[in-house]
């Protein structure tokens, strides 16, 4: 037999009306064939169906036509399966197929379904049934999931979404912001070392390889800013270098500007930096305000930052924290298709320039290449649009795209209403019951909270269900189980109610129902690290927030100072242990230091060095430079040198 039947006639198909009507018929005198022929079934099958219904005593239940006689689960389970993979899925909390496989054995193990033997033999169900089971239900399919970190998942929930959309309301009520003056700035990160493309290869090959600049590459931090229009102002690039050139950016898009800092990310003094290139393209003026949102990183919300848009009319506003993938309009739009750009220009630069080696001076002509083709207008007007800031659509994430904060998501009884609190506990006493509960009554048994997280938390089928409805943003109100709607009094409820268990109005009739196996997850909010402070949708350059960052920043100085002082105080008590020949050292340092030395990159003096930094003398003319100047290494040759 092949493992799908393809139906190859029409028997059996016939509708189960058509038997019924017949059935009267026979009753009411006709022969079998004459009713068989009258409604077009076969006389056999009708002959059955009769025996069938007159065995019974009449009842109008019975089933005609093939059944498949090996199946485990029927129709309605399988539904009910397929919904909670969905549900699980939609939650980030996903099943593999072999936690699928695992699940269906464990169901028919709980309910005492009948089973194929080598299910007991292995301990799960088999691959032709997950076959099967995939396909008769094609709304599931096996996806690689993309990894999204527990705070993403969390944090992108309604309350903080609408708190961000109740901002934007204000400042564009406030200031009647156009498209061309809202603005999204973000950094993003280009490494000397691309991620090859996909080449045409020898089939079968094991291992297909692609020439790449470096083992690892040096990263450099590019940020753009771009309008709901479409346009985007030159980029603002961030070298890991001690002090920025102007020769750094000379291949890179026309009006480009940069900075340097050691670390080679985006801190204060080169937000501030980046902030004057802003205004600069963007004609930003206290009688022309721009609104410019971005996420909630340090380097964007310190004071001098906020001072210097405050005074040149730039509007700060903030997203909330750990939204930036599904708000921040460069992200969802701009950024995926300018990676791709640069791998495949960084490709074709490898394969023009062979055996040299890219260097960060390289990165501003990629950049200069790739912008073109995937900054485009279309695609940041399809960024904002995406999410919801122009054109204005604070109704555009729905149910689905919250469920992943369902994790979090626990209900607070005490800001439960009394209105909400009625439906959970029965209200509509007969006149042979006792009055409805309220909290004054549980005085001397468990508190409410223990009945209210009963029945928001215990994961029996009829109650998930409820849940599941809510979720799927239908208004329809939550109603008490069937059966359980006075079974929660003072003389029966327990101390602490088992979450795993079924409440005992669903002993008697058992629903079938994964989640009594495997319980979506549920767990309280995550703490914060200890010493950051929680962040949240913010118009920063507002007065009362502005202050208060003025404040942490004061606070944050004086404990700086406080250590510098201790540490001079410290360095104080250490040199009068000094021996005496210690003089002489000093001034033979001092006379060294005459000689003045200067960086081959960045030509910087050897006095104004930091302490402690490094520097590293060119192999062939002997001349020093910043190691952070230069791509590091055991030997190092200037790019004099090098050129020649």
């Amino acid at each position: 037999m092949p493992r799908v039947r393809v139906r190859k006639t029409l028997r059996a198909q016939i509708d189960l009306l058509q038997y019924k009507n017949a059935y009267e018929d026979v009753k009411a005198g006709y022969s079998l064939r004459t009713a068989a022929e009258k409604h077009g079934v076969n006389h056999c099958s009708l002959l059955r169906y009769v025996r069938k219904r007159d065995a019974s005593g009449g009842e109008d239940n019975q089933d005609m036509g093939y059944k498949a006689h090996n199946r485990v689960f029927n129709e309605q389970q399988e539904r009910d399966l397929s919904k909670y993979l969905i549900r699980c899925a939609d939650i980030y909390f996903g099943l593999t197929k072999k936690d699928v496989l695992k699940l269906a054995y464990e169901l028919t193990i709980k309910y005492k379904l009948a089973r194929p033997r080598t299910w007991d033999d292995k301990l799960v169900a088999g691959e032709e049934w997950f076959r099967m089971f995939m396909r008769r239900n094609p709304e599931l399919s096996v996806r690689a999931a993309q990894a999204t970190s527990l705070s993403r998942a969390t944090s992108f929930n309604k309350s903080n979404v609408d708190a961000f959309y109740d901002n934007l309301t204000i400042v564009m009520d406030r200031d009647n912001f156009g498209p061309q003056d809202i603005y999204n700035a973000d950094e993003t990160g280009i490494t000397t070392v691309q991620k090859p493309n996909r080449v045409v290869a020898r089939r079968g090959a094991r291992q297909v390889g692609s020439v790449t600049s470096a083992e690892r590459g040096t990263l450099v931090t590019v940020a753009f800013a771009g309008n709901a229009i479409g346009n985007v102002i030159p980029p603002f690039f961030v070298f890991p270098r001690v002090r920025f050139q102007e020769h750094f950016v000379r291949d890179g898009p026309v009006g480009s500007a940069g900075g340097a800092n050691p670390s080679g990310w985006m801190q204060d003094e080169t937000f501030l930096k980046f902030l004057e290139h802003f205004k600069k393209y963007t004609n930003a003026s206290p009688l022309h305000k721009v609104l410019l949102v971005l996420d909630n990183h340090s380097s964007h919300i310190h004071i001098n930052s906020l001072d210097f848009c405050k005074v040149n009319g730039i509007v700060l506003l903030s997203f909330p924290p750990h939204c930036s993938h599904k708000l921040q309009p460069l992200d969802r739009s701009a950024y995926g298709p300018l990676k791709k750009a640069i791998n495949s220009t960084s490709d074709a630069w490898m394969r023009n320039n062979p055996g040299k080696t890219m260097s960060i001076y390289d990165i501003p002509g990629i950049v200069a290449s790739a912008m073109p083709v995937a900054l485009t207008p279309s695609n940041i007007q399809a960024g904002f649009r995406k999410t919801g800031i122009y054109p204005y659509n604070r109704n555009l994430f729905t149910e689905l795209d919250y469920a992943p904060a369902f994790v979090t998501d626990r209900p607070n009884p005490e800001n439960i209403t009394e209105a909400e609190f009625a439906p959970i506990i029965n209200t509509r006493p007969t006149e042979d019951e006792t009055p409805p509960l309220s909290p004054s009554i549980l005085s001397n048994e468990p508190p409410v909270e223990t009945a209210v997280e009963f029945y928001a938390i215990n994961s029996s089928p009829v109650l998930r269900t409820e849940q599941e409805h809510i979720a799927e943003g239908q208004t329809q109100a939550f109603k008490t189980p069937p059966r359980c709607q006075s079974s929660i009094n003072v003389q029966q409820s327990s101390p602490k109610p088992s979450t795993s268990a079924q409440p005992m109005c669903l002993r008697d009739n058992e629903v079938f129902s994964p989640e009594q196996i495997r319980p979506l997850p549920k767990a309280p909010p995550r703490k914060s690290k200890k010493g950051r402070k929680l962040r949240k949708s913010t118009i920063y350059t507002d007065t009362p927030e502005k202050e208060e960052i003025r404040m942490e920043h004061e606070i944050r100085m004086k404990r700086t100072k406080a250590k510098q002082v201790k540490k001079r105080f410290d360095g104080v008590k250490t040199r009068k242990i000094t021996t005496k020949g210690s003089k002489n050292n000093t001034q033979q340092e001092s006379s060294s230091e005459e000689e003045e030395c200067f960086c081959l990159v960045c030509m910087s003096p050897y006095s104004e060095s930091r302490s402690r930094e490094k520097w590293i003398q060119c192999a062939s003319c002997k001349l020093w430079a910043h190691e952070e100047c230069t791509e590091g290494g055991l030997s190092y040759v200037c790019h004099n040198c090098d050129s020649d």
